[in-house]
C-alpha cells in the first residue's frame, strides 16, 4: 500500500550557520557595540542575550532574515517570555520546534477523517504516516494538508509505493 510521512524537521547545521552569521552582524553593529547582546545556540534552542528589551526585537531583525536565506522555516520558532537577568540584562529563550506534535498530529488525523477521503493516518511518535490505496489519493491528502496546516511547516517525505 502506498504510504507517506508528515513530519517536521529543522536542518541543524543551516540554523547553527544562520546563527553564526547573525552573531557576527549584531558584534560588528555599532549600536551593539559595548553591550552583552549576543545569541547562543543549544540543542532545540536558542537563547538571546541584550541589555534592553530593544536590543532583543532588534536581534529578531537580524536573525529572522539569515534563517530564511539558510531555508530555515522561521515558523518552527516559539518565543518565550523575557526574562531579567543580573542587573539590567535581559534574556528571551526561543524554542526550535523539531517533530510533530500530539495536538497537531491529532488535528492532522482529524482532517483527513473528515475530508471522507480513502487514506488511513496514524500517529507514530512525532510523524503521522499516511496511506491509501492509490498515488493520486494521497497527492490529494497532501494537498489539503499544506492547504489547511499553514502556522507550523510541515514536510512531507518517505513516499513509499
Amino acid at each position: 500500500m502506498p504510504s507517506f510521512d508528515i513530519m517536521s524537521e529543522v536542518d541543524q547545521p543551516s540554523l547553527k550557520n544562520a546563527v553564526d552569521v547573525a552573531n557576527s552582524k549584531i558584534a560588528g553593529r555599532h549600536d551593539f557595540k559595548g553591550t552583552s547582546a549576543k545569541l547562543e545556540l543549544g540543542d532545540k534552542l536558542i537563547t538571546m542575550f541584550g541589555d534592553t528589551d530593544f536590543q532583543l526585537d532588534q536581534m529578531k531583525t537580524i536573525l529572522l532574515p539569515e534563517m530564511t536565506k539558510k531555508k530555515v522555516d522561521v515558523r518552527c520558532l516559539d518565543y518565550g517570555d523575557v526574562q531579567k537577568i543580573s542587573g539590567n540584562k535581559v534574556k528571551q529563550e526561543v524554542k526550535v520546534r523539531v517533530g510533530v506534535d500530539q495536538d497537531l498530529a491529532k488535528k492532522v488525523v482529524k482532517l483527513l477523517k473528515d475530508s471522507k477521503m480513502k487514506v488511513q493516518a496514524a500517529i507514530q511518535g512525532d510523524v503521522v504516516r499516511v496511506s491509501g490505496a492509490k498515488r493520486d489519493v494521497l497527492q490529494d491528502a497532501i494537498a489539503l494538508v499544506k492547504k489547511d496546516i499553514t502556522d507550523f511547516p510541515l514536510q512531507f517525505g518517505n513516499f513509499r509505493d
